[in-house]
């Protein structure tokens, strides 16, 4: 049987969405952690199958204990070698524990709504298969976010954008880190938009009517690529293929 995978959540009512039902359809249990409730992570993930730091509307530059000891702890999957997957705000902290920048757009630009991307090279062969074709990235995901992301050293980008050019990477064989949300259902969009109207007001951010209209145009591309991408990540557990 597979072994769980560790989500880490930042607040009370907040779902892995999407990728917890794809991983269960997986056969993987949800190992569900919320250190901003005092949950501890594990010292080891020598029983789990990887790892997700999903987002919340923590800054990964904020003084709180709790942060600081996440973005610490993603020493475990980076020396274990077990899959590390961040999640906007995960994203950063991994961003953050490798030494890069994390702040707001120069000109206050958040991404909220649905946004283009582009797929680097680097990232069409991600998910290339035995020398097949490989599906193509989304060219439109969904974000929620005011901050962004520089490049760590050593660090490959795999997705840019064009307000916040570092939209994807990957670090070593088993980490990576996406700035948007592929997890996002309809049910967490209706959420999302009411509980943060006042988001849709900042500069750049797209109304509210809009992030419905577009997720009829794009979730499908994004949910083939969440579904190949899974699968890709979950293989660079290299202690389970040892």
């Amino acid at each position: 049987m597979p072994h769980p995978v560790l989500i880490v959540l930042h607040q009370e009512h907040s779902s892995p969405g999407r990728i917890g039902r794809l991983l269960a359809e997986r056969g993987h249990r949800l190992d569900i952690r919320r250190p901003c409730l005092g949950e501890r992570l594990p010292a080891t993930l020598a029983g789990h199958a990887g790892a997700i730091i999903f987002g919340g509307p923590q800054s990964a530059n904020d003084c709180h204990e709790y942060v600081r000891a996440e973005i610490d702890w993603i020493r475990v999957p980076l020396s274990e070698g077990k899959p590390y997957l961040g999640i906007c705000l995960g994203a950063q902290m991994l961003a953050r524990h490798l030494g890069a920048g994390v702040a707001p757009h120069p000109e206050g630009l958040v991404e909220i709504g649905y946004y283009p991307i582009q797929a680097t090279q680097a990232g069409v062969e991600l998910l290339a298969d035995g020398g097949h074709e490989p599906p193509p990235w989304p060219d439109h995901v969904y974000h929620w976010h005011r901050e962004g992301f520089s490049l760590a050293a050593g660090a490959e980008l795999l997705a840019r954008g064009d307000s916040f050019p570092n939209q994807a990477f990957r670090y070593g064989p088993n980490a990576f880190g996406i700035q948007f949300h592929p997890e996002v259902t309809h049910h967490m969009m209706c959420r999302w938009t009411v509980i943060g109207e006042e988001r849709m007001d900042q500069p750049g951010a797209r109304p509210r009517r809009a992030h419905f209209l577009d997720r009829l145009q794009h979730d499908g591309r994004i949910r083939q690529w969440l579904d190949v991408f899974l699968d890709r990540w979950l293989a660079t557990d290299r202690t389970a293929t040892a």
